[in-house]
């Protein structure tokens, strides 16, 4: 074991949480998860492989990521998602690390499926993301969607070898699924910063959008799951200036479920 802490959190992951603690428990001795109320058996099988859990309230990625640091029993944490599974050669590479300087984050490249097919282009075949730091310096935004890391000046970024293989989606039903959860966290978000959805984002972006990762970064050659990617972040960024346009409106009065299940029936 290294002297680094697993964070890990969860909400119904029980299909697949197995699969990635397997590969946690030869990283580290301290796995902390932390659970919004799962009703599957996502607990039992924490408890088996002997994680310490943490039951919490929602409030957002970023913040219970951060949760899960302060519970941690080292400094060093090493943040993945129950759909993630770290594989032997960054297992290698993590065990040889001499982990001394909190002022070094590590990069670490992401091997992303749908399905069980792997996307080899396009902007999942290029994924890539710092997931090894020191809590002691750098700590996760607490924005409501797409929470990343502040990093102060003075750190360096070393990336690792080996992957994590990320399990996305199971179907297009889920994929279409997670991009109206993530449009109407996204709109949300943006309205909170005062941004504005202007004809350009409403109209030009999600064809932009398909064209990069279609054409440009050369998704067609995934065949129909790499159609289906395109379509699905053209779809998000569609449905997230959309929600943004009729935010001041109603944004404070409705859920975001409640939005999810408007935009579900106007799309």
């Amino acid at each position: 074991m290294i002297p680094v802490s697993v964070v890990i959190i969860t909400n119904n992951e029980a299909d697949i949480l197995a699969s990635c603690l397997n590969a946690a428990i030869l990283i580290s001795d301290d796995i902390i998860i932390i659970d919004n109320n799962s009703t599957d058996k996502t607990l039992l099988i924490a408890r088996i492989y002997g994680c310490r859990i943490y039951n919490e309230t929602w409030d957002g990625y970023g913040a219970n990521k951060n949760k899960g640091i302060a519970y941690a029993k080292y400094d060093w944490i090493l943040s993945i998602d129950a759909d993630e599974v770290v594989d032997m050669s960054l297992i290698g590479a993590l065990h040889g690390l001499v982990l001394n300087n909190p002022d070094i984050v590590y990069d670490i490249p992401f091997k992303t499926y749908f399905e069980k097919k792997l996307i080899r282009y396009g902007t999942w075949g290029r994924d890539h993301h710092i997931r090894l730091f020191n809590r002691k310096t750098v700590k996760w935004t607490e924005t409501p969607v797409h929470e990343c890391l502040i990093l102060p000046k003075n750190v360096s970024v070393k990336k690792l070898v080996g992957h994590i293989h990320h399990y996305s989606v199971k179907d297009e039903e889920e994929f279409s699924n997670k991009a109206l959860h993530y449009a109407v966290l996204s709109a949300r978000k943006y309205a909170a910063n005062n941004k504005k959805p202007t004809l350009l984002k409403l109209y030009i972006a999600p064809i932009f959008h398909f064209i990069k990762n279609y054409i440009v970064l050369l998704g067609f050659m995934d065949g129909r799951e790499g159609f289906t990617i395109a379509k699905m972040i053209a779809k998000q960024t569609k449905l997230k200036y959309h929600l943004l346009k009729h935010q001041p409106k109603h944004h404070h009065e409705k859920t975001a479920k409640e939005e999810e299940n408007l935009m579900m029936v106007e799309y």
